[in-house]
């Protein structure tokens, strides 16, 4: 089947279903003149596809549901954009000042990805479109999950001739409040139903420290160092090396962990995160302004329905570039805490590069 012909059936089954509002999806597909194809959808401001053109035909290295149906059911974030605050918040409060804000709890008593309706979950208005870029916005009202103050937000997707995906953020809210925005593709770059796990892949990540977790995922608050550890990627490995080879792991059932990038990889354009497949026919590069990334290895995607039948745990591994989980909760972490003051722009970007 021809890459167009994949498109047009991706397209039919994530607009013949309505989805969380009640109407169909929109879909956008960018292409370079390479033939790499981005699609994305305004439910969520998806990363819905990324297919590139090998010699042996287009793979597709992006995890996603079969349809609209399955979308709506899967809690894997497939794609999405995370917000208000991506990741876990403590017991779905934080203060500022000398108030404390409530939040929507979706994950036990904590807050993940922005409460039970974050940005995942709503409709994006497409605000400009080229064949190689599209830009989302989003309003999110005052007390909207618990969080404070009218935020204005937009996410643009770029597909550059160089094979590079940027995605690009903005806000800007009228209140202090936390804003950490990120996107929640899962790769894998051998593809998607190939039946190669994450854990046969190569990564290398420029970060020195990660973030220890306690069994429901929340950080300790801690900084541990990455040297002579099986969170240890300064050198390229395979990430099942070392898997669940200690204590930290085992209570995430493998890496679920934030990694605080060393700051000299954090201006977007420096080379922050490789990520390698098995047989190495495609390399991902990542850059970002991001001060840290969430590298999971896909512990619990067993039995989400995905595009060649149920997924099995470890079908896919996600980057999120990112402030830091329950940042709001530490604010000795300083700017890594994500916090935001009234009318301070966040600008951020991050890019995968793709080389086959």
């Amino acid at each position: 089947m021809s890459n167009d012909a994949d498109l047009k059936r991706l397209e039919q089954a994530f607009t013949s279903a309505p989805s969380y509002d009640g109407l169909p999806a929109t879909l956008v597909h960018l292409k370079n003149s390479h033939g790499m194809t981005l699609s994305v959808m305004d439910v969520g401001a998806t990363w819905l596809s990324c297919r590139l053109p090998l010699t042996s035909g287009f793979r597709e290295v992006l995890l996603h549901a079969p349809d609209m149906t399955a979308h709506l059911k899967q809690t894997a974030y497939f794609g999405a954009i995370a917000g208000r605050y991506a990741n876990r918040i403590d017991a779905s409060q934080f203060s500022l000042g000398d108030r404390t804000y409530s939040l929507c709890s979706n994950e036990g008593k904590n807050t993940l990805h922005g409460g039970k309706e974050g940005f995942d979950k709503r409709r994006w208005t497409i605000a400009t479109q080229s064949h190689n870029a599209v830009t989302f916005h989003l309003d999110s009202e005052d007390g909207d999950q618990g969080f404070p103050g009218n935020l204005s937000a937009s996410v643009t997707y770029l597909l550059d001739e160089d094979n590079r995906v940027e995605i690009r953020y903005q806000a800007e809210c009228d209140r202090a409040c936390p804003i950490n925005l990120t996107n929640h593709a899962y790769f894998n770059l051998a593809g998607a139903g190939s039946g190669v796990k994450s854990l046969d892949h190569i990564l290398m990540m420029e970060a020195s420290y990660y973030l220890p977790t306690r069994k429901d995922l929340i950080p300790t608050g801690a900084w541990n160092p990455v040297s002579e550890t099986a969170f240890d990627f300064s050198e390229p490995k395979v990430i099942g090396r070392d898997f669940l080879s200690d204590e930290d792991q085992k209570i995430a059932r493998g890496y679920d962990h934030a990694f605080i990038l060393d700051p000299d990889v954090c201006d977007g354009e420096a080379l922050a995160v490789s990520l390698l497949a098995p047989d190495r026919s495609v390399i991902m590069k990542v850059s970002t302004t991001k001060p840290a990334i969430q590298f999971y290895s896909g512990n619990f995607l067993q039995g989400t329905p995905g595009e060649h039948g149920d997924y099995e745990n470890f079908d896919g591994l996600a980057l999120e570039t990112q402030y830091l989980p329950d940042g709001p909760n530490h604010p000795e972490w300083g700017e890594k805490s994500g916090i935001h003051q009234a009318y301070q722009p966040y600008q951020h970007r991050t890019v995968y590069q793709f080389l086959f």
